[in-house]
């Protein structure tokens, strides 16, 4: 939140408590502005006389008008109007905004990165894929919704623990190292029957080729073979594979995790057993058919759920629970996982485990990441992945690079169904969205560049430089000049916008208008002109948009080019 808008805040707090010395201290303690989507309603806008009416039982238009005529006019509030059933539109003067520039540009790098965090703990577990085959482009859009918020958490203050789940235990193990052994059979020109619910991708015959290109390998298995233990060989050496290929996927997208935590490793430990023990010690498990039952309806779920079947085997809310318990008692402040938009009903039980084993539910934050559909020539791109026909994220990675790939990946909310298209994101021109900003960055580097080589042949000192920018920055009184820093004004709130929502495409959104403002501006006038205080000023204007650019692309893990 920047200076003008706590005092404006703090003139309106004052304003309610004069007109109303009874208003209730919590609404008292929670006036918060919003910046209207149409600019004839002012700069910043509340709603605080509608939150009134209840206690007050007046009018919201009455209440209104009596808290307007409370507050002060100060240098920041050129005007005030009431509109609608109430609101409060409040509109700045040009001198207030001249002053927010010299504070914004005071601030340098920093500017944007609000401590709200206070060093409080989170983690945030996504992507988490099952290492049984390569990464999709829904575990791209993961990937590049978890990394981008764990960046802009950090930069709000908060440590953050980045974590991957890997489900390296189970029935899809077995199929896994079976669809590999098959294959692999088949290069040895022996017999094998190809599992019916197999993974037909070409990747398994990748790996089954590697194998079959060692000699060690091969006269290994032929041992192995007749005593029955090379499905358990296939299987390692099948995981680790995909596990490298994983790894290497994220890490040229541009994500790194701190842990990798292992399912297998949970269920060897005995806290899925310590975790039953205590929901049953509460009261919450019971028998019934033959399974093991939790009682998730008494926390507001639809129905209860099993957590060990019948032949004794562990459903996966099982390991979620051991695993989600676990997580709390680290001691994180906030636990945020990110699912594929098939584990959507999922939400409720994992909610109802953590308030039955003792948790704050409302610590757990759960956000289901919608489908992409990929399009080339404006035609979808059919995928199976039944038939192992599906486009990995290394694909994508290749055909449109990481920041496009990024950046398309979160130019939709997270819950939001989300249309990728690949032409498009590959097209250097100023139709895409991502080009479009990094060559706002770009440009304003090259127009600073140009001004600096100008300004080496003058006698104009450095010092003096900064002390004429400072006294010059009133000179920016252009229509497109004001809405620019207003516009510049509103990038920490946009930040901490995004970390209470949990999402980046705010960012995102932010930095599209930022850098049409931009363009326009640029297109309308000239930066560096013959006037050398106006040219001074619209430098240093320049100079912040820029450096605002580069620090909202690098929240959402884009590049910031100088020259493109």
């Amino acid at each position: 939140m920047s200076k003008v808008e706590k005092d404006i805040i703090i003139a309106i707090h004052k304003a309610v408590k004069a007109a109303f010395p009874d208003c209730p201290a919590d609404t008292l303690s929670n006036i918060y502005l919003e910046i209207p989507k149409e600019k004839r309603f002012g700069d910043f806008s509340t709603n605080i006389a509608m939150r009134l009416t209840r206690d007050l039982k007046k009018a919201p238009l009455d209440i209104a008008t009596v808290i307007v005529k409370k507050i002060k006019k100060t240098d920041a509030i050129q005007d005030i109007r009431i509109e609608g059933p109430g609101f409060i539109n409040l509109y700045l003067s040009d001198r207030v905004l001249i002053e927010a520039l010299r504070e914004i540009i005071g601030a340098g790098d920093g500017y944007g990165c609000l401590p709200i965090g206070n060093g409080r703990e989170v983690q945030i577990e996504f992507v988490s894929a099952n290492p049984t085959g390569p990464l999709t482009v829904a575990h791209g859009r993961q990937a590049a919704v978890g990394d981008s918020l764990a960046r802009i958490l950090e930069s709000c203050g908060y440590k953050v623990t980045r974590e991957y789940y890997i489900n390296d235990e189970g029935v899809q193990m077995d199929i896994l190292s079976r669809s590999v052994k098959a294959r692999f059979m088949e290069l040895m020109g022996e017999k094998s029957s190809f599992p019916e619910n197999g993974y037909k991708g070409a990747y398994i015959y990748e790996i089954a080729k590697e194998m079959h290109k060692s000699p060690r390998i091969k006269k290994q298995i032929a041992a192995d073979i007749e005593s029955g233990l090379s499905e358990d060989f296939f299987k390692d050496y099948a995981y680790k594979w995909i596990m490298r290929t994983i790894k290497k996927d994220l890490q040229d997208f541009g994500v790194s995790f701190d842990v990798w935590y292992s399912q297998k490793g949970l269920l060897e430990s005995g806290k899925i057993e310590k975790a039953f023990s205590l929901l049953k010690t509460r009261g919450f498990l019971y028998k019934k058919d033959g399974a093991t039952w939790f009682s998730s309806t008494r926390f507001r779920d639809d129905k209860d759920r099993v957590v060990i079947k019948k032949d004794g085997s562990l459903t996966y809310l099982a390991s979620d629970i051991a695993y989600h318990r676990e997580k709390f008692e680290r001691g994180y402040d906030k636990v945020i996982d990110i699912w594929g938009p098939d584990h959507h009903g999922y939400v409720n039980r994992l909610k109802a485990a953590c308030e039955a084993l003792g948790f704050d539910k409302d610590k757990l934050s759960i956000l289901i990441s919608q489908l992409v559909t990929l399009y080339r020539d404006k035609k979808p791109v059919r995928m199976s992945t039944r038939e192992g026909e599906f486009i990995t994220l290394r694909q994508v990675i290749d055909e449109v690079g990481r920041d496009a790939g990024r950046f398309f990946f979160i130019m939709r909310r997270t819950d939001s169904h989300l249309d990728f298209d690949l032409e498009l994101a590959k097209a250097r021109t100023m139709d895409n969205p991502v080009y479009y900003i990094q060559y706002a960055h770009a440009r304003i580097a090259s127009i600073i560049k140009f001004y600096t080589d100008a300004l080496s042949s003058s006698p104009l000192s450095p010092k003096t430089e900064g002390v004429r920018i400072s006294e010059d920055l009133h000179l920016l009184d252009r229509p497109e000049e004001i809405g620019l820093v207003k516009k510049l004004m509103q990038y920490p709130r946009t930040v901490e916008m995004a970390s209470r929502n949990l999402e980046p495409y705010i960012v995102l959104s932010y930095l599209q208008n930022l850098a049409s403002l931009f363009h326009s501006y640029y297109n309308s006038c000239r930066i560096v002109t013959e006037d050398s205080s106006l040219s001074a000023a619209r430098i240093a204007l320049a100079k912040v948009i820029k450096s605002v650019l580069f620090s909202g692309l690098r929240l959402l893990g884009v590049n910031t080019p100088e020259k493109m």
